[in-house]
C-alpha cells in the first residue's frame, strides 16, 4: 500500500510524495501553540522568511525513505491544517489575559516533553529486538518531530509579524504623545536597547537553525529531544519576559498620559499669563515708539541749533565791523571836546592878557584871528556832528538788517527742520498712522471719505498729520479724533494703492523665498511712492517680537464659510516699515493655531477661508485698491472670489495680479471642498476654469489664479518658458499657453540691506569689493569654528546652503563633497531634509566625515551661520534639477562667493559662465553646466578650481565684479510697477475698444476676466 511522505516547506505547508510501502509504526504528533508579544527587531518576519527561502533546500526539507502506513501522511497533513487553523485564531493578548497566554505556552511545552518521554521509553523497550526497518521508522518519527517543530516556528514567525504590526500601531500612539510631552524622548534609548535584544534573539534563532541542520544529518537511531535548555524554550521564555516589560511600559505611559492631562489643565492659566505679558510688551513698544519720536525731534533741533550757531557767528562778525565804524566818530567827538577845552583856556588867557599887557589894537587883531579859529573849529565840529549822525544812521540800518536776517534765518531753519524731521521719521511711524486711521474706519468712528482723505495725507507724509499725532498723543481717543478731523487738504493721489495677500512674510513668517519677496518687493514699491499694505494669517508660531505696534482692533469681521458666518479678529502692526493686517479666525478648527505654517491635512480649507476673510476685510474697510496681488496656491482663491462675489457688490476698483513662485505645488483637492468658501463648484469645475488635469473631480487653485487674474507672473524669465513645457508645467502647460498673453517672468531680487558684507553683524570681519582682506579673515574664522584644517590659507572652500530635497539635486550635492576633496579643496554643507531617507543618508555621510579635516556637514538650518558661510566660501554650488528663481546665487555673489550652478530657471537668468565667449565679458560671473549628472558638475568644479589656483589675480577680479552686481529690488519693482500701471482703467478702455497698446512694451496682452467670462452666471 502506497504511503505519502511529507516534506515541509516554510510558509507553504507540506509537500507530499508517495513512497514504497513500509510496516506501520506509531505516529507522533506535536502541537505547539504560541501567543505573545515581541519588541522590535532588526529584521521583520518577512525578511526572516526570505532568508529561510534563500537557504539551501537540503537544510529546509527532510527526505523520508521509511515505509509507513497511509494514515501517517494524512495525520501529518491534519496536524499541519490544525496548526494553521489554530494560528489563524490566535490574537494578541491584553494585559489581563497574559497569564492565560503563559499557561498555554507551558502546557504546550509540557506536552512536548511527555511526547519525548514516550519516544525514549519505546526506544528502550524495543532496543533488544530492534530491526533495521524499526530503526528507519524511529528516524522517520524523529524527522517528523523536527518537521513539526519547523512548522511551529513558521507559525511563531507569523504571529511575530502580527505582533510587530500591532507594535508599530502602538508606536504611532507613542509618537502622538511625544508631540505633547518632551519627556518621552527616553523611548528612543529604549528602542536602541531593544535593537540590541533583537540582535541577541536573532543569534539564538541562528543557533536553532544550526541545531536543526545537525539533526538532519543523524543516521543512527537518535531522535531529537526538547528540554528546558532548548533554544526554542529559551526564546519563548525571553518572549514572556518581554511581554512583562511591555506591560510595565504601558503602565508607565498611562502615568505619563495623566501628566499630559494635568499639563493641559495648566494651559489656560499659562495663556492668560502670556496675554498679560503680551500687553506689557505692547505698552513697552509704544513707549519705545514715543522715545524714537523724541529722538528724531532732538536730532532736528540739534541740526537747527548748529545752523543758528553758524549764522550768529557771521552776524557777530558783522556787528564787530559796525562797532569799529562806530568807534571812529566817537574818537572825533572826544577830540572835539579836548579842542573845546583848549579854546576855553585860550579865551581866559586872552582876556587876562588884554587887561594887563597888550594894547587895544593888538588885542583887537588877536581877537579877530582867534575868532576866525573859533569859527573854523565850530565849522569842523558841525561837520563832525553830521558825520557822526550819518554813521549812527548807518549803524541803526545795519542793526535792522541784522534783525531781519536773523528772523529770516529762524524761519528758514524752522522750515528746514520740519522737512528734515519728516524725512528722518521712520517708515514705521507713517505705517502706524495709516493703521490708526484704518482702525477708526473699521470701528465706525470716522466716515469713509474722512478716512480716505486722512489716509492720503498720511500717504503723502503731510507734516500736519505728524503734528496732529504728536499734539494729541497724550490725549484721549475722542480728542485725538477731533484733532485729526480738523485737517483739510485737497485730494491728489501720489501713486497706486497695492495690497499683497499672502501666506508668508519675512522675517515674521518665513518658510521659503515667498516671504522674502513679499517684504522685499513691498518695501521697494513703497520707496517709489506707492501705498503698500499686506494681509497675512495670524499664525501662532510667528515671530511676534519683530512686529512693531501690534494691537487688536475693536472690530470683528464676519466671513462666509461652510454655509455659516464666522467671526474674525483683526490685528494690525508694522513689519520693516510696511503696514500689515493679521486675520485671526474664530473657527472651531483653529486654522492657524497649529504650530506650523503648512503641511496640515486641511490646508485647502485653511487658506480658502483666509482668502475669503481677506477680501471681506478689504470690502468692509471701504478700501479702493488699484492692485490686489496674491501669491501661490494658498491665496490663488482670491482671483475667482473677487470676480465672482465681490465685484458684483461694487468692490471692483482693483486688478488682480497672481504670482506662482513654484508650479510644483498646486494645492489640488476634491471639487466639493471649493464650495466651502462660497464659490460655485458646478461653474468652476470645468476644463477651461479650475478643473485639474489629473481628475475630473478635483480642482486646482493655481489654475484658477491663472484663469481669473488680469496679470500672471512667475519668478524668472527662463522659468516662465520652462513651465510652458509638459515637464515643467506640471499639468498646467496648456493653461499657460492659452493665457500666454498675460503671462510674464520677472526675476526676483534680494534685500541688499540685510545681505551686505560691509554691515553684516553675523560675520566676523566686514569687507567690501574694494577691500577683500576681511573675506580671508572670515574664511579663517569659519575653519576655526568648524575645526577644519587651517594649514593652507589659500585652499579653496566650497559651500552649499540648501534644503536637501530632490529638486535641489541631492545626488549631485553628495558627489560634490567627494569631488571637492579630490580637487584639493574643503567642503561645508548647511541644510536639512524633510524627507526621512534623505536625512538619514546625509546623517551617515556626516558621521563618516565627523573627524575629517576638510569636510563638515551641518544638517540643520542656522541663519547666522549661513551668513558666515557665504562670507567665508570661495565657491557656492547650486546643482538644482529645476529652480524657479533661486536667491542663493545672488546672495553668494553679494558676498564674493563665485556660484557653480546648473543652467535652469532663475539660475540661467542670473549666472553666466566665465568661459562662454558668446556672453559679453561684463556679464560673466560664475561657472555653469547643463547635464544633470556627475560628469557635468565635475567639469564645472574642475574649471573653477583651475581658475582659482592658476589665476589668483583674475579670480580676485571676478570676485570684485560679482560683489558689484546689483541684485536689489529696485529693478524688479520697476518692472512690477510698469505691469501694474499698464493694467489700469485707461488701458482697459483701449482693450474694450480693440486697441492693442498694452503689449507694445512687454510683448504681452493683459486680460480682463469679466470679458472672458461673459455669461459666467
Amino acid at each position: 500500500m502506497a504511503s505519502v511522505g511529507c516534506s515541509p516547506v516554510l510558509g507553504c505547508g507540506f509537500s507530499c510524495a508517495k513512497t514504497p510501502t513500509r510496516p506501520p509504526i506509531a505516529c507522533l504528533r506535536l502541537s505547539l501553540a504560541v501567543s505573545c508579544k515581541m519588541r522590535n527587531r532588526h529584521l521583520s518576519s518577512q525578511q526572516k522568511r526570505q532568508q529561510f527561502k534563500r537557504a539551501p533546500t537540503e537544510q529546509l526539507s527532510l527526505n523520508m525513505n521509511a515505509q509507513s502506513h497511509d494514515n501517517i501522511g494524512c495525520e501529518a497533513e491534519e496536524a499541519s491544517s490544525a496548526g494553521v487553523s489554530h494560528s489563524s485564531q490566535i490574537t494578541i493578548p491584553s494585559n489581563d489575559a497574559e497569564s492565560d497566554c503563559n499557561s498555554e505556552t507551558d502546557v504546550a511545552i509540557s506536552s512536548f516533553e511527555e511526547t519525548n518521554m514516550v519516544i525514549e521509553n519505546n526506544d528502550e523497550q524495543e532496543h533488544p529486538s530492534i530491526r533495521l526497518e524499526d530503526l528507519i521508522a524511529m528516524i522517520r518519527n524523529a524527522e517528523k518531530n523536527i518537521l513539526l517543530l519547523n512548522q511551529a516556528r513558521v507559525y511563531a514567525l507569523e504571529e511575530i509579524d502580527k505582533i510587530i504590526s500591532e507594535k508599530e500601531a502602538f508606536q504611532a500612539e507613542i509618537n502622538n504623545l511625544e508631540m505633547k510631552l518632551a519627556e518621552t524622548d527616553a523611548r528612543i534609548e529604549v528602542a536602541a536597547q531593544e535593537k540590541i535584544n533583537a540582535g541577541l534573539l536573532e543569534n539564538q534563532i541562528e543557533k536553532l537553525k544550526t541545531e536543526i541542520s545537525s539533526r538532519n544529518s543523524i543516521e543512527e537511531g537518535k531522535h531529537g529531544t526538547l528540554d528546558d535548555e532548548s533554544p526554542l524554550v529559551l526564546e519563548l521564555n525571553d518572549l514572556r519576559k518581554e511581554n512583562a516589560l511591555l506591560k510595565d511600559d504601558i503602565q508607565m505611559l498611562k502615568l505619563k498620559l495623566v501628566d499630559v492631562s494635568k499639563t493641559e489643565e495648566r494651559l489656560p492659566s499659562l495663556e492668560n499669563r502670556h496675554s498679560l505679558l503680551e500687553a506689557s510688551l505692547m505698552e513697552l513698544r509704544s513707549q519705545l515708539s514715543n522715545a524714537q519720536d523724541d529722538v528724531s525731534r532732538l536730532a532736528s533741533l540739534r541740526y537747527e541749533c548748529k545752523a543758528l550757531s553758524d549764522k550768529v557767528e557771521n552776524l557777530q562778525a558783522l556787528f564787530s565791523d559796525a562797532n569799529i565804524v562806530m568807534d571812529q566818530p566817537s574818537l572825533r567827538l572826544q577830540q572835539y571836546h579836548e579842542l573845546q577845552k583848549k579854546v576855553d583856556k585860550i579865551e581866559a588867557l586872552v582876556t587876562e592878557a588884554t587887561v594887563s599887557k597888550f594894547p587895544s589894537e593888538n588885542f583887537h587883531r588877536y581877537d579877530e584871528t582867534l575868532q576866525e579859529k573859533i569859527e573854523l573849529s565850530e565849522k569842523r565840529l558841525r561837520e563832525s556832528d553830521q558825520e557822526i549822525h550819518s554813521q549812527i544812521q548807518l549803524f541803526q540800518e545795519s542793526v535792522r538788517e541784522f534783525h531781519d536776517a536773523l528772523d529770516r534765518l529762524k524761519e528758514e531753519s524752522k522750515k528746514r527742520s520740519q522737512e528734515l524731521s519728516l524725512e528722518n521719521l521712520p517708515q514705521e511711524f507713517w505705517s502706524h498712522l495709516l493703521l490708526i486711521i484704518d482702525g477708526w474706519l473699521l470701528e465706525k468712528k470716522i466716515s469713509v471719505n474722512d478716512a480716505k482723505l486722512l489716509r492720503e495725507m498720511t500717504w503723502k507724509k503731510d507734516a500736519r498729520t505728524r503734528d496732529a499725532y504728536l499734539a494729541s498723543r497724550s490725549k484721549s481717543e475722542h480728542e485725538k479724533l477731533a484733532t485729526f478731523l480738523k485737517l483739510t487738504y485737497s485730494h491728489t493721489s501720489p501713486g497706486m494703492h497695492i495690497i499683497h495677500i499672502a501666506a508668508e512674510m519675512a522675517p515674521v513668517a518665513k518658510v521659503g523665498g515667498l516671504g522674502d519677496v513679499i517684504s522685499g518687493l513691498g518695501k521697494a514699491l513703497q520707496r517709489k511712492g506707492h501705498l503698500v499694505e499686506i494681509v497675512l494669517p495670524k499664525y501662532d508660531c510667528m515671530q511676534y517680537d519683530l512686529i512693531t505696534d501690534m494691537k487688536a482692533l475693536d472690530v470683528v469681521v464676519e466671513s462666509y464659510f461652510d454655509g455659516l458666518l464666522f467671526r474674525n479678529k483683526i490685528w494690525v502692526g508694522t513689519i520693516e516699515g510696511l503696514p500689515v493686517y493679521f486675520i485671526e479666525p474664530h473657527h472651531p478648527a483653529k486654522f492657524f493655531w497649529r504650530g506650523k505654517y503648512y503641511g496640515e491635512h486641511d490646508d485647502f480649507k485653511r487658506f480658502s477661508f483666509f482668502s475669503r476673510a481677506a477680501l471681506e476685510l478689504l470690502y468692509q474697510s471701504g478700501k479702493k485698491p488699484d492692485i490686489i496681488h496674491c501669491h501661490d496656491w494658498q491665496t490663488a482663491f482670491v482671483a475667482p472670489l473677487y470676480w465672482d462675489i465681490y465685484a458684483a457688490r461694487g468692490f471692483n476698483s482693483a486688478r488682480i495680479c497672481f504670482t506662482c513662485h513654484n508650479f510644483e505645488y498646486q494645492g489640488t483637492a476634491p471639487a466639493s471642498e471649493l464650495a466651502s468658501c462660497g464659490l460655485d463648484v458646478h461653474q468652476l469645475n470645468r476644463p477651461d476654469r479650475m478643473q485639474d488635469h489629473s481628475a475630473h473631480d478635483k480642482v486646482n487653485p493655481v489654475k484658477g489664479g491663472i484663469v481669473f487674474s488680469n496679470i500672471v507672473t512667475t519668478v524668472s524669465p527662463t522659468y516662465a518658458q520652462e513651465v510652458r513645457t509638459v515637464e515643467g508645467g506640471r499639468g498646467l502647460h496648456e493653461t499657460l499657453k492659452s493665457h500666454s498673453k498675460k503671462f510674464v517672468g520677472i526675476l526676483n531680487s534680494i534685500d541688499t540691506d540685510a545681505w551686505n558684507p560691509s554691515t553684516d553683524n553675523y560675520i566676523s570681519v566686514h569687507y567690501s569689493a574694494d577691500d577683500l582682506q576681511g573675506k580671508a579673515e572670515n574664511k579663517d574664522a569659519i575653519r576655526k569654528h568648524l575645526k577644519l584644517s587651517r594649514s593652507e590659507g589659500s585652499q579653496p572652500l566650497v559651500g552649499c546652503i540648501t534644503r536637501l530635497v530632490p529638486q535641489k539635486g541631492v545626488h549631485l550635492i553628495r558627489h560634490a563633497i567627494y569631488c571637492a576633496l579630490e580637487l584639493g579643496g574643503q567642503f561645508v554643507l548647511l541644510g536639512s531634509s524633510p524627507v526621512p531617507h534623505i536625512q538619514r543618508e546625509f546623517e551617515d555621510i556626516a558621521n563618516h566625515f565627523q573627524s575629517h579635516s576638510h569636510v563638515r556637514l551641518l544638517l540643520k538650518y542656522d541663519d547666522a551661520l549661513s551668513h558666515l558661510i557665504y562670507a567665508a566660501s570661495d565657491m557656492i554650488i547650486i546643482p538644482s534639477m529645476f529652480e524657479p528663481c533661486g536667491l542663493t546665487q545672488m546672495i553668494a555673489m553679494r558676498y564674493g562667493s563665485v556660484p557653480i550652478v546648473r543652467k535652469t530657471g532663475g539660475l540661467n537668468d542670473s549666472v553666466f559662465d566665465v568661459d562662454d565667449n558668446t556672453i559679453p565679458e561684463q556679464y560673466r560671473n560664475g561657472f555653469t553646466f547643463v547635464a544633470p549628472d556627475e560628469q557635468g558638475l565635475s567639469s564645472a568644479m574642475e574649471r573653477a578650481f583651475q581658475h582659482y589656483i592658476r589665476s589668483p589675480e583674475s579670480w580676485q577680479q571676478l570676485v570684485q565684479k560679482d560683489m558689484r552686481l546689483d541684485f536689489s529690488w529696485d529693478s524688479s519693482a520697476s518692472q512690477y510697477e510698469e505691469l501694474y500701471e499698464r493694467s489700469g482703467p485707461f488701458f482697459w478702455e483701449l482693450i474694450r475698444c480693440g486697441t492693442d497698446i498694452i503689449g507694445m512694451h512687454w510683448g504681452i496682452h493683459f486680460f480682463d476676466p469679466l470679458l472672458h467670462l461673459e455669461g459666467y452666471k
